[in-house]
Order: structure tokens, then sequence, then C-alpha cells
């Protein structure tokens, strides 16, 4: 897949849109966004379940919703984190490539953020539906 994203913008490679030093400083508070929420979503929340494995081994389902700790803020933090770390890198450099490959992964996440939305209804059906529907997917809730 690296393979194949790097031969496909290798025409964007250097391109860029701006330059702008003052753009770090945005950078450094998305990193840091992003490495927070990071750390909080590894809580309350185990190894097998951040991998995917339940999903992946249906008999070693942990069929356990949980909404503690940041998902009671935001239903899909590992989304959030993944998204501040990639615009922290297309703020800071300015790159076409880095704003483009941005723009593929909201894409793509909010397909993949539907598709779990899905299968998690199908799995916890009522709970989750009531969790879905108060828990924002991706920008949080800043207020209790």
């Amino acid at each position: 897949m690296w393979v194949v994203v790097a031969l496909v913008t290798r025409r964007w490679r250097g391109m860029l849109l701006y330059r702008a030093d003052w753009a770090w400083f945005a950078a450094v508070l998305l990193f840091v966004c992003g490495l927070y929420v990071y750390s909080r979503s590894g809580r309350n929340f185990s190894a097998k379940q951040l991998g995917g494995l339940p999903e992946v081994h249906g008999a070693n389902r942990e069929q356990r919703l949980v909404t503690n700790g940041i998902r009671s803020r935001v239903r899909h933090p590992v989304y959030l984190a993944h998204l501040c770390e990639m615009l922290a890198w297309s703020v800071g450099t300015g790159l076409a490539e880095c704003w483009g490959l941005t723009a593929f992964a909201v894409v793509t996440g909010a397909v993949m953020i539907r598709m779990e939305d899905a299968e998690l209804e199908k799995r916890f059906g009522e709970e989750y539906r009531d969790y879905e529907g108060n828990v924002p997917a991706i920008l949080p809730k800043l207020h209790s």
C-alpha cells in the first residue's frame, strides 16, 4: 500500500501550497492534541479492542461497549487522533501531498466510521443506538 501511495503522489512531492513558519505553531498544537487523544483512547479499552481483534475473531469477541472516559465525549477517538496528526503535517508543511493524503483519509475514515457504527449497532443494538444518539462520532463534546 505504501509503495502505491508513494507512486501515486510522486508528482506532488515537494509542491508547496504555502510556506509560513507560523503554521508550525498550529501544527505543534495539533500534534499535541493528537497524542493526547491517542493516550486517552487506550484507557478503559483493551489492546485487543484497539486492534480490532474481537471483530476479526468472532469466537473471541469481548462483548463490552465502552462509553466512559474519552468515549463519553467522542465515539471514535482514534480516528480523531489520526485526523489531528495528519492535519498537523498538512498545516505545518503546506505540502500539496500532505493535504491530498489528509483529504483521502477524511473520505476513507468517514466510510470506515459508518461501517464500524453499523457493526457496533448490530452487535450492541439499542445500547449502541442510545450512545450514538448522544455522543458525536469525531468532533468531541466539550461539555458534559
